[in-house]
């Protein structure tokens, strides 16, 4: 049985089922699941008890963090750079960071529509930041953001169990995610592109309230407004979802309890080998 093991620090909406959604009705056979998470703290206390997880044995082993560059995920990875690992993180999104993590041995899936949470106390408390989640979550599900993580990580799986190495280097752009959710309305599609441009633009407003701004009004009045946008996100992407109901033509991709990735568009169709 293949052995994954997840680590995770602090929180990104997709953090929170990227074990779950390898596993969605918890019948595969050929793969055991380990997760050592640090609830909200992703500092290097947390990086450097991250360590425990290799008592286990694990296989492949992804790392799920807001900021990968920060200090506690980034001695999180020096524990494992003697195995296959994929960070997964809304950043760093330049280039030149992303080139390093791969020159490392690192596998990675950045997603800058995963974004950064209005964290300020002037601001969210928490059933705001359960909200916010909520949403962020939503459009990931629906525009293709999970699928994406959940079908390179099944990769590595594949090419890990069979003695390789082959791990995912993606930043995971707006269309890129879209793409994998195989839409059928062109306006569905729109839609949820549309989605995960207003998810990614929600960062850039929340790092404002975060990092800049000194007022109590101006830091709440900023981070209300980027939490409205995701909120705005996610009924856009229900819209797309909605869509794709009414034509019967919701892509579904389960897993066969052997692991394979199956397939069905229909309803009232049964899953088939992909």
């Amino acid at each position: 049985m293949f052995k994954i093991g997840f680590i995770k620090l602090g929180n990104i909406a997709s953090s929170m089922v990227v074990d779950l959604a390898l596993d969605e009705i918890a019948e595969r056979t050929d793969l055991s699941t380990r997760v050592i998470t640090f609830g909200p703290k992703m500092t290097k206390v947390e990086g450097e008890a991250a360590a425990e997880l290799k008592s286990w044995g694990p296989q492949l082993v992804v790392i799920s963090s807001p900021n990968a560059a920060t200090p506690g995920p980034t001695l999180a990875r020096e524990h494992f750079k003697d195995l296959p690992t994929i960070v997964i993180s809304d950043g760093p999104t330049k280039k030149e960071a992303r080139d390093a993590l791969a020159a490392e041995g690192f596998g990675f899936i950045i997603l800058p529509v995963d974004p950064l949470i209005g964290a300020k106390r002037e601001f969210l408390d928490p059933a705001e930041m359960a909200l916010f989640n909520a949403d962020g979550l939503k459009v990931l599900s629906i525009c293709g953001g999970v699928r994406l993580v959940q079908e390179e990580i099944d990769r590595s799986i594949a090419s890990v169990a069979a003695g390789g190495k082959e791990l995912p280097h993606i930043l995971a752009t707006p269309e890129k995610c879209a793409e994998r959710m195989d839409f059928v309305n062109p306006y569905a599609r729109a839609k949820a592109t549309a989605a995960l441009y207003m998810a990614q633009t929600v960062a850039s407003i929340d790092a404002q309230a975060c990092f800049r701004l000194k007022e109590l009004e101006a830091i709440a009045l900023t981070a209300a407004a980027g939490h409205e946008v995701m909120r705005a996100a996610a009924m856009l992407a229900d819209e797309a979802r909605e869509l794709e109901k009414a034509g019967d033509s919701v892509s579904r991709k389960p897993h066969a309890r052997s692991g394979e990735i199956l397939k069905k568009v229909k309803l009232l169709d049964k899953p088939e080998k992909a």
